[in-house]
């Protein structure tokens, strides 16, 4: 299938009332993963932004968004450039990653997300690629499990086989294996 095809049947498949519902065939947590080819991410973006549109219970959560976000409500957004400009790169991981308190029983991004959901809502999850290595999926996942219950669609600039993720089809992610891929390329 191309893309076109693929994002062509989104809608159909997140308007089933058992996708609305929450439930999967035996009750499991109804998380998906929607992947993509790293170079469709344009076209991908703009067909969430239409999907958003056309269904007001779906609520976007950009990962990247969310971050820069917090590390600016916290005043830290200028003193990260300072030290990456300083240091290196990848010296700012692990101090945004304790900013942000990731995987920590007050984790800000999970805080976010689920501050912002509703019953009735359908959470998509952007910006997973500009957010890595700062916040991994599989850890994103793993913390929304306990923290939400609603449908969950993971966008994914890579390949999910439906046991692990490879983001950009280059970089293997832990293992994750309680998602359903939403649909099959």
């Amino acid at each position: 299938m191309t893309i076109y095809e693929r994002l062509d049947r989104i809608l159909p498949e997140i308007s089933k009332k058992q996708f609305r519902e929450n439930r999967g065939t035996g009750n499991e947590i109804n998380f998906h993963i929607f992947d993509y080819d790293p170079k469709d991410e344009h076209i991908v973006r703009a067909h969430i932004d239409f999907l958003a549109k056309e269904m007001p219970a779906i609520k976007v959560f950009d990962l990247y968004a969310i971050m820069i976000n917090i590390l600016r409500a916290k005043g830290y957004l200028e003193k990260v450039f300072e030290m990456e400009s300083a240091k290196r790169s990848e010296a700012i991981v692990n101090p945004i990653k304790k900013t942000l308190r990731l995987t920590l029983p007050n984790d800000l991004v999970v805080e976010t997300i689920k501050s912002g959901v509703t019953d009735g809502n359908i959470v998509f999850l952007t910006g997973v690629g500009k957010a890595f290595p700062f916040i991994r999926s599989h850890t994103i996942l793993n913390n929304l499990h306990s923290a939400i219950n609603v449908p969950l669609v993971m966008f994914f600039p890579g390949t999910y086989d439906g046991l692990s993720l490879k983001l950009f089809d280059e970089i293997k992610d832990d293992n994750y294996y309680r998602a359903f891929r939403l649909i099959e390329r």
